[in-house]
């Protein structure tokens, strides 16, 4: 591969990686009306892990190295995975729409970029929260309102159980980022998913057998689940990592704030979800608030 092609290829991969992001809450709604969210997760997570122990048994790479190193692994898995993913597919599953879904648990960025800058106060005035991030926050909040105060009470997109799971996804998601930063090491992305996984799934199969929804097994459901797990479980977590490795975090972080708009577009044309002026407006807004703190927040050292 040419210089020039493989300047090329690294400048397409944030966007890339943004469209396989977002294509996440659109394969929730062609999976879910044919299995649980909890019971589709746990069949994600095994085929993934699965995936990932041949992955690292035939490229003969490093697992992660000491006992604190696994566990630190494991509960950023349990929380990026387990909490995040449980939360976004019970809250669509009950009913809320997948650009919405999107909208809501893209505020994290900027709860990650303020309390990064909040927590760095002390090493000085670089790092403290600055007036443009206190704005982007106020108006990513102010456009999620937008989007979702209209919805209460009119619909059943937003209830007190959708709510609060999306909520809880939000937060899930948001600490499992900090948590990996402060704690996890750098090691081989296929064996720390490895271990990621394997933690996630154990916390959620428990949940996931009492369910009482059985599975169908429907071509549309196994189309699903197989661009669950290699596209997203394998492409998404790879590129995401060589994105990380190839100093290109700050693009990826910068371009977060397009997968809601990203995912509302592909909802309408897929399902033919409304996207209404306030929906619009709503998502603008957010999105400029969004990339008014992450562009102000300074990279992690």
């Amino acid at each position: 591969m040419t210089s020039s092609n493989e300047g090329a290829l690294l400048r397409a991969m944030p966007a890339v990686f943004v469209l396989i992001w977002s294509t996440g809450f659109v394969v929730a709604k062609f999976g879910l009306p044919y299995a649980p969210p909890l019971t589709f997760l746990s069949i994600r997570y095994a085929l993934s892990l699965l995936c990932f122990l041949v992955w690292t048994a035939l490229a003969r790479v490093s697992w992660p190295r000491g006992r604190q190193q696994w566990l630190h692994l494991s509960v950023s898995g349990v929380l990026i995975h387990a909490g995040y993913l449980g939360g976004v597919w019970i809250a669509i599953k009950a009913g809320m729409g997948s650009g919405l879904a999107a909208l809501m648990v893209g505020l994290q960025p900027v709860l990650t970029a303020v309390w990064v800058s909040s927590m760095a106060s002390g090493a000085g005035d670089r790092d403290k929260v600055t007036q443009r991030q206190w704005l982007g926050l106020a108006l990513g909040l102010g456009g999620l309102v937008l989007v979702v105060s209209r919805k209460f009470g009119s619909t059943n997109e937003v209830t007190a159980f959708t709510f609060a799971a999306i909520t809880f996804a939000l937060l899930s998601i948001t600490a499992g980022t900090l948590y990996q930063k402060r704690f996890v090491a750098p090691a081989d992305v296929r064996g720390a998913n490895a271990v990621q996984l394997a933690a996630a799934l154990a916390v959620t199969l428990p949940l996931a057998l009492m369910e009482s929804e059985s599975v169908v097994w429907t071509s549309q459901f196994i189309g699903a689940l197989s661009w669950s797990v290699l596209g997203l479980t394998l492409g998404g977590s790879s590129l995401l990592y060589m994105l990380i490795q190839r100093g290109a975090a700050t693009a990826v972080t910068s371009l977060m704030y397009l997968v809601p708009p990203c995912t509302a577009l592909m909802a309408w044309l897929l399902f033919a979800e409304p996207v209404t002026a306030v929906t619009v407006l709503g998502t603008a807004i957010t999105a400029l608030g969004v990339s008014l703190v992450v562009s102000t927040a300074k990279p992690a050292p």
